[in-house]
């Protein structure tokens, strides 16, 4: 597998013409990789594209994979950013999300952490069955004791045929309860925003100077390569993803071939892209973005006029500079955002 990425990032160093800032090792549970073996993957990326001296490199991490051996070996290795799967510090919790990790495993691994990283965020996730609104409290107030930096808040969301979907439509599990999400929801923004964070993303709440560059690049519409099984890459006009098959993944490149498959993107799925990343952070549509400026003027009206309504109900803040999501709308940014879409 290793072998297979660096072959795939030499052979597709073509596709984006620009310096690498940001490296994101993601997607599954790259903890679990040997220190010589995310060495040898960084090497390689050396090998075939151009990154910046000061490139945010991150590395997903679970509580229960993290010891001082490895977060040694993660620094020397020129990783610079953590993002550590928390979730929740109470056991019950994590045990409703099958999740390897206790809550004591979460709060040694964050304190170990903070020897070697200062940029570090955690995941915490909100409106699960068994979180109580006292309890999601506690959980914010224990990220804010450890001082971490930047925390990403996602609601519990229950996705069709994995094995928690199964078990709620047989009732042997409690479904989610989206007056209970939406209310954490807004505990969690004014929690936040007392505690000096700058919610800048939907998601995402970073205290000044520890926004994620790299996940703030998907938002701008920035280009980005994505290297392993399943992985995603965005040029501007098209997407393209890999075959998600391992072993096939990995036959592909033995042969020295690709296997993707591609979509080009429409002017109006363009249009639509930047509307939904643009919405979902603070700055909203920007009237002096290029991209902005490059739609004609027909559209934007439209857009404008849809976005009006939204503003008459506290939703959306549209001045002469922007149109942007209040706090009342944040909870609803999917929604509002496909109402702006432009067919």
């Amino acid at each position: 597998m290793l072998q297979a990425i660096s072959s795939e990032a030499l052979l597709r160093k073509e596709y984006i013409q620009q310096n690498i800032s940001t490296i994101y090792f993601g997607g599954g549970t790259p903890s679990l990789l040997a220190i010589h073996d995310l060495r040898f993957i960084l090497e390689k990326l050396k090998e075939s594209f151009t990154i910046n001296e000061d490139a945010e490199i991150t590395l997903e991490a679970n509580p229960d994979d993290i010891t001082e051996e490895k977060l040694i070996g993660w620094g020397s290795s020129g990783i610079n950013r953590l993002s550590i799967g928390i979730q929740s510090f109470f056991d019950e919790d994590l045990q409703w999300m099958n999740r390897a990790h206790n809550k004591q495993q979460a709060i040694e691994s964050l304190s170990s952490v903070k020897k070697y990283f200062d940029n570090i965020t955690i995941d915490l996730i909100y409106g699960s069955p068994t979180l109580t609104d006292e309890h999601w409290k506690e959980n914010v107030e224990t990220a804010l004791a450890l001082n971490i930096p930047h925390l990403s808040c996602y609601a519990l969301t229950v996705e069709p045929k994995t094995a928690l979907a199964t078990m709620i439509a047989q009732q042997k599990k409690e479904n989610t309860d989206a007056d209970k999400q939406a209310r954490h929801f807004e505990l969690l923004m004014q929690w936040l925003n007392e505690a000096g964070y700058e919610h800048y993303e939907i998601s995402n709440f970073a205290k000044p100077g520890f926004r994620s560059k790299h996940n703030s690049s998907y938002w701008k519409g920035e280009h980005y390569i994505g290297l392993g099984p399943s992985a995603h890459s965005f040029n501007g006009t098209s997407r393209q993803w890999n075959i998600s098959n391992n072993a096939l993944y990995i036959q592909s490149l033995e042969k020295s071939e690709l296997n993707f498959e591609e979509e080009i993107l429409t002017a109006s799925q363009q249009l639509n892209e930047y509307i939904m990343t643009s919405m979902r952070t603070v700055e909203g549509i920007n009237f002096a973005d290029d991209r902005w400026l490059m739609t004609d003027d027909s559209t934007k009206n439209k857009i404008i006029s849809s976005a009006k309504k939204w503003e008459v109900n506290g939703k959306i803040i549209l001045d002469e500079n922007s149109l942007r999501l209040t706090d009342k709308g944040k909870f609803l940014a999917d929604g509002i955002a496909s109402d702006l879409f432009q067919l």
